[in-house]
């Protein structure tokens, strides 16, 4: 008999969001008779022809013991290996497809009000940084976040990772960025924190408190950035409440010498360095990632062939945001040349307000394919695997290896391709984290011979 579930959150009669009953004690599962495709992880990010590896199992199978990994690959030989063991839970996939939970690895969604008037100026012609100059933009969300209380932002960024939950991610990171001033990036960082620890997801919070100059510093960048390096920086590590420092070099925000010295401040005060990197002009940024060697460089639209390969060269990921590209109708970044270069590429919805209002990692995954010309493994790489090296979960994320947390979702479909093929619609079924329910579609509830545990 297959244990229940709970109902924690209900988006519509159509979809149910899901966790296990609390002090649920942990149990072996075995998922049969599935089509698994999961990135070849060898201990570094997919680069160049390897950005397309990825191992499938025709008829396949994955055993877990304590919400981790226990045994995957062929069906046969997972039966064999696991014998004479008995699993306390078997859930027949009926030849659908198991990927890894998507990792997204580049959002914003900690945000207080949207921004649907600049999505029409954009339309009618005025560009990003016009309105950025204008007060709008991120100034805009920064003045919604710095009025907000800490209970309003986290109901708002709670319920944009619920969503991100139910399109099949698993792991993700969420940004600061739209309080730039000390307090109101602390703020963010707790709800940030609070979602990870609520939810069934893993978040990995980054600090961007130098996402723009706040109106209260115009025209005095340099003392905004000292701010950031003599006070954000280390009440942030003080609190150990962010993992990475990141920052918008870009013409009109930080230049590249401001952006070394907020980078090299916040790498010695122990957190990783990235970058939001040639998203209007290449000022430098990319290469800037290559010098710090930073973890990754984000956007990358105008970046140009020497600056790739310098990124390269560096072990540098690139974060690549195409449903950006897509709400501003610009040209996507250039993935094929940076595969070509042997740079490793991921992928991120780049969830916000004003550029990216989505949380769909299927959406982002067939533009990456059909805007960016990835091929179906390199996307499901991208979305996956090195999304994971590009936030340091990796080791627990990313692919069905032993030894990894057993996230992955079934989709509506018998391979990855139902991502890009299936347009406009969601193809995930169920979610499971650490090998529990934790999404399900109604349509992978409505019908008796769909795979699923009973009590929904």
């Amino acid at each position: 008999m297959l244990r229940t579930v709970t109902v924690v959150r209900s988006f519509s009669t159509q979809s149910s969001v899901l966790s296990p009953p609390p002090g649920a004690a942990m149990v072996r599962k075995l998922f049969r008779n599935a089509s698994i495709y999961t990135p070849a992880d060898k201990g570094s990010p997919l680069c160049g022809m390897r950005q397309a590896e990825v191992n499938r199992f025709e008829k396949g199978a994955i055993f877990t013991k304590d919400g981790k990994i226990a045994a995957v690959g062929d069906e046969r030989s997972v039966l064999a290996s696991i014998a004479p063991a008995h699993p306390d839970e078997e859930i027949d996939c009926l030849g659908r497809c198991i990927v890894p939970g998507f990792v997204d690895p580049h959002t914003h969604m900690c945000f207080a009000s949207l921004r649907e008037e600049e999505f029409i100026q954009r339309l009618e012609g005025m560009n990003y940084l016009e309105i950025l100059e204008r007060g709008g933009g991120i100034l805009s969300s920064v003045r919604s976040v710095r009025g907000a209380s800490e209970a309003e932002l986290y109901s708002v960024c709670r319920g944009h990772a619920l969503a991100a939950l139910s399109f099949g991610t698993t792991t993700l990171e969420i940004k600061s960025g739209y309080g730039l001033d000390t307090q109101s990036e602390l703020k963010m960082l707790r709800v940030i924190e609070r979602i990870g620890r609520d939810l069934p997801l893993d978040v990995v919070p980054t600090f961007m408190g130098a996402h723009a100059i706040p109106g209260e510093y115009a025209g005095a960048a340099d003392e905004y950035a000292a701010l950031i390096i003599d006070e954000m920086i280390p009440a942030i590590a003080q609190q150990a409440i962010a993992r990475f420092c990141d920052l918008f070099c870009e013409k009109g925000v930080f230049s590249v010498d401001q952006g070394r010295r907020i980078l090299e401040a916040a790498r010695k005060a122990g957190m990783g360095v990235k970058i939001h990197a040639d998203e209007v002009h290449d000022l430098g940024g990319a290469a800037l990632a290559a010098e710090l060697r930073a973890i990754s460089a984000e956007h990358l639209l105008s970046s140009t062939g020497e600056n790739i390969r310098a990124m390269a060269r560096a072990g540098v990921i690139g974060i690549l945001l195409p449903a950006t590209a897509y709400s501003m109708q610009k040209e996507f970044a250039p993935a094929r040349e940076m595969v070509k270069l042997g740079l490793p590429v991921a992928i991120g919805t780049d969830c916000n307000p004003g550029t990216s209002y989505t949380e769909s990692m299927p959406f982002v995954f067939g533009l990456a394919v059909l805007g960016m010309r990835l091929s179906i493994s390199e996307a499901l790489v991208a979305s996956t695997l090195n999304a994971a090296y590009s936030i340091g979960m990796a080791e627990q994320a990313g692919s069905l290896d032993v030894g990894k947390n057993a996230d992955f979702i079934l989709l509506d479909g018998e391979s990855p391709a139902i991502l890009a093929y299936h347009a406009g619609v969601s193809p995930v079924m169920r979610v499971y984290k650490k090998a529990e329910l934790v999404y399900a579609h109604a349509k992978a509830r409505s019908r008796e011979e769909e795979p699923g545990d009973a009590g929904l």
